[in-house]
């Protein structure tokens, strides 16, 4: 552990630094943690504490990671369940998907933080708060890393989780390309003297919304503004002018507990990483919050990441496992800025809009576009190139009602541990996976529903599957052991020898 006072010591080691302790930064933590790495956060505030709402809520996809590792319910008993989605100025039923948890979970970011956060408590995790990165360089056994209060650690990997503006990225020369803003919005919580237009009110550049928040005084809302402006530091001043521009009054504008400013803006990194540097959530992509994808898609980058990064540090897969990172997640977050993008477009207020907005609207009242749509915004169509084979090859696997030696048990409760899985659907002992044994998991279980997938519907019954930490499927069984070995190695590291041998 630590020295708390950090100053006067000698560098500090630990296998992995995680630099930002928001959403994606946490999750990756407990992902590390949860594999026996010695992993610290680097994190600039104080507490969790967080200015503002932020992000409204988990998606499918996210919901079902959490419930990878046993502690979806912590955030489904805080959160308020929508049947339910926003699309275009109406909503979408999200209640047919075939998944468990078919809904979405409105819960503010604040909130979401704070449960992560007494997680990676509860698994031992340091942070070190009231610090930033300034600085680092790597070498080829590791990175030194320079912190604002003078301290410096030493790590195998640095991960980058500090946001679109990341330093990380940008000290690892990574470009970041893509789209400048074409129009920008404040978000801002306020006291007013008069009572404001509530709801809704379209405008050219897009939306502008003004709701009561919990404490029945305040007010939050989010306005376009018709200049597009850039900056940190957006002031009540900006508010009062937005305000005006939009309603003609600023309803009697006293002050402000948190104003924020966001844009358009689509860009990705081009890399996730450059040797042992890595980066994940905003600090990979940046794009507009609409359709409500950046906390969702930053959780899942740091769960495709954390197992992988475990077996590199720990020497039971070769470094090259860490590029499979950014071939997986890399194509899904260039999809999400598409989709933010033309959902922005979608907003917009001119005759050709509103054409194309009521056009897509009338193809989605068709089942298959609609949940085509809603299974792509949630996360549970993803589907990553791991060769031909069968339909679940590279796919989430779906949350079964399986009967195992000790009685009824649900997939998804095989993951708690974050360690891989072989579900043998077969005959017991069908198959041999001893080599392996002291890293993947072997369960016999019974299953005798339906196999359906977002999508694409029912699928043919496997004999047994290979589920990697992060709940998708390496590999597949058709009634014979073909590929086994070779999927076992790519992911899970090459065989040992038998004991005694």
């Amino acid at each position: 552990m630590h020295d708390e006072s950090g100053r006067g010591v000698a560098m500090t080691k630990h296998a992995v630094v995680i630099a930002g302790g928001g959403p994606t930064g946490l999750m990756l933590a407990g992902e590390l943690a949860l594999a026996r790495v010695d992993v610290a956060i680097v994190e600039r505030r104080e507490s969790q504490d967080l200015e503002g709402l932020r992000a409204g809520g988990l998606y499918i996809r996210t919901i079902e990671v959490l419930d990878q590792r046993g502690i979806a319910d912590r955030f489904i008993s805080q959160g308020q369940v929508f049947r339910s989605a926003p699309f275009a100025r109406g909503t979408l039923d999200i209640s047919d998907i075939p998944a468990r948890h078919n809904y979405y979970l409105g819960l503010w970011q604040y909130r979401t933080e704070r449960i992560l956060a007494d997680w990676v408590s509860e698994l031992g995790v340091p942070i070190y708060r009231r610090s930033e990165v300034t600085g680092f360089a790597q070498d080829d056994a590791g990175v030194d890393v320079e912190l604002s209060d003078g301290r410096s650690l030493r790590a195998k990997y640095l991960v980058g989780c500090d946001g679109g503006r990341s330093l990380i990225r940008k000290k690892a020369g990574i470009d970041f390309p893509g789209w400048d803003p074409s129009t920008s919005y404040l978000i801002a919580e306020v006291e007013m003297a008069e009572e404001p237009e509530w709801g809704i009110r379209r405008g050219e550049k897009g939306i502008n919304a003004i709701g009561k928040l919990e404490d029945g005084k305040s007010v939050r809302m989010v306005l376009s503004e018709p200049p597009l402006a850039q900056g940190d530091k957006p002031t009540l001043r900006d508010v009062r002018e937005a305000l005006i521009a939009v309603y003609g009054t600023d309803y009697g504008l006293r002050s402000a507990t948190y104003i924020s400013r966001f844009t358009d803006m689509a860009r990705q990194a081009a890399s996730y990483r450059n040797n042992r540097v890595l980066l994940a959530g905003d600090a990979a992509h940046v794009h507009s919050p609409m359709g409500g994808q950046g906390l969702n898609i930053g959780v899942q980058d740091a769960v495709n990441l954390g197992w992988k990064l475990a077996q590199v540090v720990h020497g039971t897969s070769p470094e090259s496992l860490l590029d499979t990172y950014h071939a997986e997640r890399h194509p899904v977050g260039a999809r999400v800025l598409r989709n933010t993008m033309a959902l922005t477009a979608l907003d917009r207020s001119d005759d050709r809009i509103e054409a194309l907005r009521g056009m897509m609207s009338e193809l989605m009242q068709r089942d298959a576009p609609r949940q085509q749509y809603v299974a792509m915004m949630s996360g549970v169509d993803i589907n990553y190139d791991l060769g031909e084979g069968h339909p679940l090859l590279g796919r989430r696997m779906p949350d079964l009602d399986v009967v195992i030696t000790d009685g009824p048990q649900r997939v998804f409760a095989l993951l708690h541990d974050a360690r891989p899985v072989f579900l043998n659907l077969g005959e017991p002992g069908a198959f041999d996976i001893t080599p392996w044994a002291a890293r993947v998991r072997r369960v016999d279980a019974r299953y005798a529903g339906a196999w359906e997938l977002p999508v694409l519907g029912a699928v043919a019954a496997p004999t047994a599957v290979l589920i990697r930490p992060d709940g998708y499927v390496a590999w597949v069984g058709e009634g014979t052991d073909q590929g086994l070995g070779d999927a076992l190695t790519t992911w899970f590291g090459p065989p040992t020898a038998p004991t005694g041998s």
